[in-house]
Formats: C-alpha cells, structure tokens, sequence
C-alpha cells in the first residue's frame, strides 16, 4: 500500500501510514487510530500503558468477528507510525452490541457508587 500509492499519485515522498485489515463483520466495530503526543512515543512504554486499564485488552492482531460477544475492548497492531516519531498506530475492535453507551453508563455507574460508598 505504501509504495502502490506513491506509484499511483507519482509522488516518490508521499508520507504513507497504512492500515489493512479484512474481516467479515456481522457484528461489532472497529477503528484505525493514529495518535500523535508531544513526545516521541516507544511502543513498549504504551503497551505497558494499554494493559493497565480495566476492560482493555492487548492482542497483537484483533479482528471484530473473534471479539463478537465480549465486553472488553481489545487493541492491537500497535506500532509506531513511519512518518512521525511522535506518532503510534494502532487498531481497535469491540462489540457494539455489548460495549457502547449502555454498558459504558453503567460500569461508570457503578464506578460512581464504589466511590460514594468508599
């Protein structure tokens, strides 16, 4: 993808950041993230990052058909972008069904309650 669309434009320099995936989809959502920090960024450093929060999963290549039926959101092909060393890539799938506004309310309901009571 990186050098067909230099190719296709006649553009030797295009900065390119690709992201291929294909996957059947009967249910769930995914997005391809480009995040850009004031730093230069380590992909170790937000892994580590990533595996910290609750319901978030890492996996190297997750794909919304093998994620179908589960709450946690999972993120993967984390990488650091070819461009911008201030920059990752990275891609990330849930089930709409299971994980949206619904159950977000209430696991932060529930947050909300745990505090209170604390």
């Amino acid at each position: 993808m990186l050098y067909e669309s230099r190719k296709i434009l006649s553009i030797p320099a295009l900065e390119v950041t690709p992201t291929c995936v294909r996957v059947p989809v009967v249910v769930g959502h995914s997005v391809a993230v480009r995040a850009t920090f004031d730093q230069e960024v380590s992909v170790d450093r937000a892994l580590d990052a990533l595996s910290g929060f609750p319901n978030l999963v890492v996996e190297q290549a997750p794909t919304p058909l093998e994620w179908a039926g589960r709450n946690e959101t999972v993120v993967g092909r984390v990488r650091k972008d070819l461009n911008d060393p201030h920059t990752l890539n990275f891609f990330v799938v849930g089930d709409n069904l299971l994980k949206g506004a619904a159950l977000n309310t209430v696991q932060i309901a529930q947050l909300v309650a745990a505090r209170v009571a604390a």
